[in-house]
Order: structure tokens, then C-alpha cells, then sequence
């Protein structure tokens, strides 16, 4: 007997977990006289699965040499030495190899019945098995000690399961409705341990088998087989003869497109024996990554032209499969050739053009460009660290690679270092006629600015140097901050630069990024220096008192250095990492109020405060600036098309100023005058339109006896108070006052709101009780400094009730509730404690105060009348709505004088010391 190592164990695709080498052909040459082995793929762990062969027939093999003979029998001994380990055997009869037994194997009738996840076990493959359930582990022990190594291999109808992850339970077979009642009779070869959960089974597939019943419900458990034969076919039949040889071709085919099945399928598809055709569809079918149900349906086929039919189906959606597998790789490799020789190509014609002077190289031209740069700057205008820093840069570019991240961050960073002003300024203005006619050509008003940048230019002129500045304008919205510091920086001949930092919570932003940082980029200051290429400019920071506050830090601390004039000459950027000098720059922030701005960062800046706008400025500049304006805007500047009646009269701007927009600024007024002027552009349109029909109309002679002629109104483009509401709508305000005439326990008061002043009425009313309760109820809106505002009021008023007249037991035996209107409006502040204690005193001697009257004042516990602020807005809202007499605290008397006089006019206006000096006009009636 000869035997010898197969050198190479045959198996189908390995996705299918399953080996077809049931009847393998064997080429009777030298290379395959001894074979060597190999380890199973499937096979888990160092265990090598080894196959023997037995042959009563004689070969060639006494043809060979004695070198081949000696090594022939070496082998056979180690083979002999390892004996004890149980493999697979395989027969070669009449030149056919063969797989276990087969048909020949023995009859068993009841088996144990075993799962198979996926795929059917055809007859004939080799299938590993990692068995993880304790139950099953023991059965296969007990089949092995027993020497019976048969079992039923049957397709688990419910698959999809891990036996590794489900505890074992995959393993189990429970009851028959969960496996597929065909199956194959297998032999286990090997059972090895995995691990110290799971055993490692090898079974070989002999033939079908069926599931008569249950023998036993285990588990695991055990069924009455019977054995499916094959029936007889017949060899001449045409029909089989072309299943097989379609499904033989088919499998070639696959082979030469499908790389997956070319080292298995090539060797099995030249040693199969085709003329066996139920072998051949089993192998067909094996050897798909078809599903388990339509594998299934293969293994229950008895007919052979059925088998065949299904098989080659199989076969053909494989081969269809692999079709579309070959074009995709094809497209891909087309794709990456093209891509590769273009490649090549452009490496080619850059190494031509620059051997021939054509071109420099990308790394020497970007070092080029950038020496350009750095000489086209004055002589010292670098800082000598600065030009240390790009000599470094330059250097570290030369040696690094092109396509590394690194040489983009220092391209990146060499193109802002070479970028930045160094030393180059816009030419100062020192004329102070020519920037007063600018500042004045764009804004009315606006005094305390104005003469603040004339000074700026003539201690400029002066000093013959120019130093930077930080100035704060703060005021309410739309009287102009934003735009004044365009017009500054035109009248000091300067670079313009604004960014707003409303609600900004990043310190990046400011300081830039880190270069380490991805996308890493510069902060808003530097890009201002780059974009206007000045070292002077003037730039403006936006709502600076709604700066924000996260995680990323707080911006507000930046800002502390950059506006800083002693520290700001030195400014480092964290993306830059060099001082840059911003002790020339014009700094300008802008803001509504100053109480949320940090007090360190408001001690570094010089605060400018603007006022709202009374009537007569309003009407100036809409004239001045606003009409003009919209004309253009709407296109009604055109004197073909304008009529000549157009335009605003001088009360239909103060028409619309005090009953359509009464806020400080002149932004809602500029919106109200635009849409006058629209409505008016519809008009004229129209009529253009209309003019146009009805003189082609005459053209074409159609008969206008019966159309009258209207008679064109001159005017009828001129605004006037009476058209107002045909433009805008109907007035918004109708009136300040809420009451026309006087009641005890009401007292007009004035406050300040960042959209200007308003009047504020206090409201106090008796709460009737059966004087078993006193105090104060308050309701409106009203902050925490209002209400204790509310009650010190009330605690002074018992004091001077009590002053008037001793015998009053008003406060002792009342309720009072007082109210600020209007309760959606949320209100804070000291200011209304002169109204409050006035308001109580009416109610509590039921006596009104003084006709027109209106008041202002913080009040102290002892009747002390402390100044408050927003005087002009407050005096404006007071000639708005009426007023004849005003009580302002002493401390406010010179606001008061500083107003214009047209303001101060017709106002009989008294200033309080103490709370005497305010009881005194509001009721005795002085």
C-alpha cells in the first residue's frame, strides 16, 4: 500500500464554509505522487488536518528516480508515526478520488441531530463546527467513546444566529420545526478542544438522509433516518448531458473572471467526474454564495434533470454576479491607470520644463515670492524678532517636503507674515477746516464728537506725531455711533475697519488660533492690519457692551491689552507669535449702555456719550440727509420723471417724528421717510403707465369723447400732514398723557430707556379693608432697585404724613397699592422716588398735584433729592407731552443749563434739594 500526504486538500469557496472534494480526479503524475499537508483553512488553531490515500492498483511510480523514491518513503514513515490522529480519508479508485465513503458508508437507523447555520452540508464537503453548547459537547463524547462518528447534519430554518455569542444555543436542536427535514449523514474525522468553553468538530458529508420521527426529545435530539439514494439515470439523455455540460462551462467561465474561485475552482473543475451528474450539480450548487433556502432546494431535489436545472440556475446568477464584479474592478483599474499616468506624465513635463529653465520648482518659487515681498518693505520697517522669525520659517520650508501638513501651516504662516503692514501708514490729515466739512457733511448735530477728533488732529499737529486713541460712544440706538466712524476715519484720511463683537464668546476671535490648530487663522485685529494694509487705520468695535461670555474664555480680558495704550504696542496674536505694533491705530467701540461693560475695560477707554434726537434736529436731518436720501433710493432724484411738487413738509417730518417715531435715533424715521417715497414712486409709475396706454389708445383712433379729463392736481405729490396716513398708516402715538385731567394719587414721572425718554406715570390707590391690614402692595414689572425704591417711599411718606398732619391715621389704617403702567413693560431704576412719595401724599390727603407737572429724582430715607441721569432725553419727553413744570434734582442743574435753549424754553423748571423743595410745587401750587 502506498501512502502519502496530500500536498494540497481540496476546497470550495471559502465563504461557504464548506469543502466539495467528494470525487476529485487525480492526475496519476509525479507531482502528485506524495503530496504534502497543509492546514484545513476553516480548521481554528494549530491543529493540521492530514489526509492518507490507499491504491491496490500500480502506478508509475517505479518510473521515478531513487532520489524521488527515497524522499517517497520518508514521508511515508512520518506518516505512519502519526497514525493515532484521525483524518480524512481518501480513496482513489479507477483514478477517481473520493471523500469518505459515500454511499458505501455504514447504515445507521437514528442519528443525533445537529444544526448546520447558512448553507445546506452537501455530500461530499468537509465542514468544521465550533460546538459551544454543553448538551451537544457531551453527546459527540459519549458518539466518539462509543466508536459510532455518525451524525445528522440538518439546515436550521431560523438562521443569522453566532453560536460563539448566543450561549451555545445555535448548537441545540430543540424540536424538528426548527431544521429543514432533508439533510446529509456525516462522519466526524476530528473533535479537538477550542477552548476551555467550545469544541472544534470535523465532519465529512456521506449522502442524503430524511427525518422520519423524534427516537428521542433529549436534548439535544434524536431522530429515525432513512437514506435518500439517488435514483438511476440515464446516461444518453440529452437533456442531462446539456445541463452538465452548461453547468461545466459555466463553471470555466467564472473561474477565468472571478479571482476568488481561481485557485480552487481551476483544481476542482479539472478533476470532477462530470459524467456523474448528481456529483456534479451538488458540486455546482456547494460552491455559490447562493442563500441557504435556495441551497436547501438543490439538497431535497431527488430528480437528476431538476438537480441539474436548479444547480445550474445557481451557477448562472453566480457567473452573472462575478460579470459585475470584473466590470467594477475594471472601471476601478481604468480609473487609477488613468490617474497614475497623468500623474506620471505632469511629474515628467515639470522635470523637462525645469531642466530646461522653464520653470522653477513649486517650493523655490513660493521662497521666491516671498523674498519679493520682504524687500519691497522700507529698510528697519521689520521688527529685527520678525525677521528673524521668517528667515527660520524660510529655512524650515526649504527642507520640508511639499505634500507634508507642515510645509501648508508654514506656507500659511509665511503668507500673513509677509502680508502685514510693516511700517506702512495712510498720510495723516492735519486740516481742520477740511475734516470739520467732512464730519459735518455727513451727520447734523453731534457736538461733543466732533470738537473731541478735532482735537485729536490738533494735538496731532502739534506734537508732529500721531499717537492712537481709544474712544467709547455710547448712546441709544440710531443717532449715528456706527456711521460717525466712517466719517472720522475719512476727515483723518484713514483706513476704515469695522467688526461687531455683539454676543462673541470666543477668545480666538480676538487673539486668533493656535498654529497647531487645524484651519488655525488669525484674530479679527490682524486680518483688519491685512485687509487694510495700514498700520494706522481706524477701527471700529461694535456693541462692545454685549460682549459674551463661554467656555472658550472671555473676550472682554482680551480686549483688556489690545485697548490698552501702553501695552497694545506690542500686541502678540496667538497665530502670529510676533509683536505687532498697534500704538497708531484709531480705536472706536460703540455701545448702548456702560453698565455691562467690565469696569477695568471701561477705565481704559474715554467714554463720549450721545443724546437722543428732539423734534428740531430730527427735522433738520431728515431735510438735510434723509429725504435726499430716499430720493435717490427709490429713483425719484430724476428730474424727467420727478414731479415737481414732490417732497416732505416741514410739519409732515414733525408730524411723523412725534406720532410715528418717537425713539432717540433716526433709524425708524429714515424707514418711514423711505416708504413715503415708495408709495410715491407706485404713483408716478402708474401714471406713467396710464399716460402711455391712453396715448396709444389715441393712436390707434379709438373715440375718447366719453372719457372727461381730470384736472391735474400741482400738489398732489406734496406731503403734507393730512396725506400722511395714506402713506404710513395711522399714528402710532396720539398722545404722552394717559389722563387729561388730574386725580389724587397720580403723579406724571420721566425715565430714561435706551431708546430715549418717556414719560412714567405713578399710580396709588386705596385698598378698602376694615382697617385691620396696612402696607403696600406693587405691581408693574419693576426691578429690585425700583422696588426698594417703593419702599423707602413709603416709609418717607408716613414720616411727612405724619409732618402734615399728626392726627392722620391714613398709612396705619390703609392698604395702598401702587402701580406702574404699562405691566408688560419691564422698568428699573432709582430715579422715580420723588414720584412715589408725591403720588402717596395725594392719595393719603386726597388732593392732586399741580396741573403739568412732571418730576425726576432718586430719594434718600431722609428726604435727600439725589441726582439721576438721561436729563436732555427726560426734558424732551417732558415738552412732548405737555408739560409746564419740571422738578429736577440740584445736582442736575448744570445738565440742565448745558441744554439748548429751545429746549430749556417754555419750561418753568424748579430744582430740588430735599424732598421740601418738591412738596412746596407740587401742592401748593407756587
Amino acid at each position: 500500500m502506498a501512502t502519502a500526504a496530500l500536498r494540497r486538500f481540496a476546497m470550495a469557496r471559502p465563504r461557504a464554509h464548506m469543502t466539495a472534494v467528494n470525487s476529485l480526479r487525480f492526475q496519476r503524475s509525479p507531482a502528485f505522487a506524495a503530496p504534502r499537508v497543509s492546514s484545513h483553512p476553516f480548521a481554528r488553531g494549530p491543529h493540521v488536518l492530514r489526509a492518507w490515500y490507499s491504491t491496490d492498483s500500480k502506478d508509475d511510480d517505479e518510473k521515478e528516480d531513487n532520489k524521488e523514491k527515497e524522499e517517497q518513503k520518508q514521508e511515508e514513515e512520518k506518516e505512519e508515526e502519526d497514525e493515532n490522529k484521525i483524518g480524512v480519508e481518501v480513496v482513489i479508485d479507477n483514478g477517481i478520488a473520493t471523500v469518505g465513503e459515500g454511499d458505501n458508508a455504514p447504515t445507521y437507523p437514528h442519528v443525533l441531530a445537529m444544526p448546520a447555520h447558512r448553507r445546506p452540508f452537501f455530500p461530499g464537503v468537509v465542514l468544521p463546527m465550533t460546538i459551544t453548547n454543553p448538551e451537544v459537547t457531551k453527546a459527540l463524547m459519549s458518539l466518539k467513546e462509543s466508536g459510532q462518528k455518525y451524525v445528522g447534519v440538518f439546515l436550521k430554518k431560523s438562521t443569522g444566529g453566532d453560536p460563539l455569542k448566543s450561549g451555545g444555543g445555535e448548537d441545540l436542536v430543540k424540536n424538528l420545526s426548527e431544521i429543514h427535514h432533508v439533510g446529509s449523514f456525516a462522519r466526524i474525522d476530528n473533535m479537538l478542544p477550542f477552548d476551555a468553553n467550545s469544541v472544534q468538530v470535523l465532519m465529512v458529508s456521506q449522502r442524503r438522509i430524511a427525518i422520519d420521527d423524534i427516537r428521542d426529545e433529549g436534548p439535544p435530539i434524536r431522530v429515525n433516518i432513512s437514506n435518500l439514494d439517488n435514483p438511476p439515470f440515464d446516461p444518453k439523455s440529452k437533456l442531462i448531458r446539456a445541463y452538465s455540460n452548461e453547468i461545466v462551462a459555466t463553471l470555466r467561465e467564472i473561474v477565468k473572471m472571478n479571482p476568488l474561485f481561481k485557485d480552487h475552482m481551476q483544481y476542482f473543475s479539472q478533476r470532477i467526474d462530470i459524467h456523474n451528474p448528481y456529483k456534479l450539480a451538488d458540486f455546482a450548487a456547494s460552491v455559490t454564495s447562493a442563500d441557504g433556502e435556495e441551497l436547501q432546494q438543490v439538497m431535497e431535489e431527488m430528480s437528476c434533470e431538476a438537480r441539474l436545472k436548479k444547480a445550474l440556475e445557481l451557477i448562472t446568477k453566480e457567473l452573472e454576479l462575478s460579470k459585475v464584479q470584473q466590470t467594477i474592478k475594471e472601471q476601478v483599474e481604468e480609473k487609477v491607470s488613468k490617474n497614475q499616468r497623468n500623474y506620471l506624465l505632469m511629474e515628467q513635463l515639470k522635470a523637462i520644463k525645469k531642466e530646461l529653465g522653464m520653470e522653477k520648482d513649486d517650493k523655490d518659487a513660493m521662497i521666491t515670492k516671498y523674498r519679493e515681498r520682504l524687500a519691497q518693505f522700507a529698510p528697519g520697517s521689520i521688527p529685527a524678532s520678525v525677521n528673524e522669525v521668517v528667515e527660520d520659517e524660510l529655512n524650515k520650508m526649504s527642507m520640508l517636503e511639499k505634500n507634508s501638513s507642515e510645509f501648508n501651516v508654514t506656507r500659511n504662516y509665511l503668507d500673513w507674515l509677509t502680508q502685514l503692514p510693516w511700517g506702512k501708514a495712510t498720510e495723516e490729515n492735519f486740516d481742520l477746516a477740511k475734516a470739520k466739512q467732512i464730519l459735518d457733511e455727513d451727520h447734523y448735530g453731534l457736538k461733543d464728537i466732533k470738537e473731541r477728533i478735532l482735537e485729536f488732529i490738533a494735538v496731532s499737529k502739534l506734537k508732529g506725531d500721531v499717537q492712537g486713541k481709544i474712544i467709547c460712544f455710547v448712546g441709544p440706538p440710531g443717532v449715528g455711533k456706527t456711521s460717525i466712524g466712517k466719517s472720522i476715519a475719512r476727515s483723518l484720511n484713514r483706513e476704515f475697519y469695522r467688526f461687531s463683537v455683539g454676543g462673541l464668546s470666543d477668545v480666538a476671535e480676538i487673539k486668533g488660533h493656535r498654529r497647531t490648530y487645524v484651519g488655525a487663522m488669525p484674530g479679527k485685529i490682524i486680518q483688519c492690519l491685512k485687509t487694510t494694509q495700514s498700520s494706522n487705520p481706524l477701527i471700529l468695535i461694535d456693541e462692545i457692551d454685549k460682549l459674551g461670555r463661554g467656555y472658550q474664555g472671555d473676550p472682554a480680558s482680551a480686549l483688556l491689552e489690545l485697548l490698552d495704550p501702553s501695552q497694545n504696542s506690542g500686541f502678540v496674536d496667538h497665530y502670529m507669535d510676533v509683536p505687532v505694533d498697534l500704538s497708531r491705530v484709531l480705536f472706536i467701540c460703540t455701545a448702548n449702555v456702560t453698565d455691562t461693560i467690565p469696569s477695568p475695560l471701561l477705565d481704559r477707554m474715554e467714554v463720549l456719550r450721545l443724546s437722543g434726537y428732539d423734534s428740531p434736529e430730527k427735522l433738520a436731518i431728515a431735510k438735510e440727509y434723509l429725504v435726499p436720501k430716499a430720493r435717490e433710493t427709490t429713483g425719484l432724484h430724476n428730474s424727467e420723471t420727478t414731479p415737481e411738487s414732490l417732497g416732505l413738509t416741514d410739519e409732515a417730518i414733525l408730524t411723523l417724528v412725534k406720532q410715528y417715531c418717537r425713539e432717540s435715533g433716526v433709524r425708524n424715521l429714515e424707514k418711514h421717510v423711505e416708504k413715503v417715497f415708495r408709495k410715491v414712486a407706485l404713483e408716478v409709475v402708474e401714471d406713467i403707465e396710464s399716460a402711455k396706454a391712453a396715448q396709444e389708445a389715441q393712436e390707434a383712433g379709438e373715440s375718447s369723447e366719453d372719457t372727461e379729463e381730470v384736472p391735474e392736481d400741482k400738489d398732489r405729490f406734496l406731503i403734507t400732514p393730512e396725506k400722511l396716513s395714506k402713506y404710513v398708516g395711522k399714528p402710532i402715538f396720539t398722545s404722552d398723557r394717559m389722563f387729561d385731567k388730574q386725580f389724587p394719587g397720580v403723579v406724571m414721572g420721566l425715565a430714561w430707556t435706551a431708546m430715549g425718554g418717556a414719560s412714567l406715570y405713578i399710580e396709588t390707590t386705596k385698598v378698602y379693608t376694615k382697617g385691620d391690614r396696612s402696607g403696600l402692595i406693587t405691581t408693574g414689572q419693576m426691578g429690585s432697585v425700583m422696588e426698594e425704591s417703593t419702599k423707602i417711599a413709603h416709609t418717607y411718606a408716613r414720616s411727612k404724613m405724619h409732618a402734615i398732619d399728626p392726627e392722620s391715621k391714613f398709612f396705619e389704617e390703609t392698604e395702598v397699592h401702587l402701580h406702574v403702567p404699562e405691566g408688560a413693560t419691564p422698568k428699573d431704576g432709582p430715579s422715580a422716588g420723588c414720584t412715589m412719595v408725591t403720588a402717596l401724599l395725594s392719595l393719603a390727603m386726597n388732593k392732586t398735584v399741580k396741573p403739568d407737572l412732571a418730576m425726576t429724582g432718586e430719594l434718600s430715607l431722609v428726604g435727600k433729592v439725589l441726582p439721576v441721569g438721561g436729563i436732555k432725553e427726560k426734558t424732551i419727553a417732558a415738552k412732548r407731552s405737555g408739560v409746564k413744570t419740571l422738578i429736577l434734582p440740584l445736582g442736575n442743574k448744570r445738565d440742565f443749563d448745558e441744554l439748548e435753549d429751545y429746549l430749556r424754553k417754555d419750561l418753568d423748571v424748579h430744582f430740588a434739594d430735599y424732598y421740601d423743595d418738591v412738596y412746596k410745587v407740587a401742592f401748593e401750587q407756587e
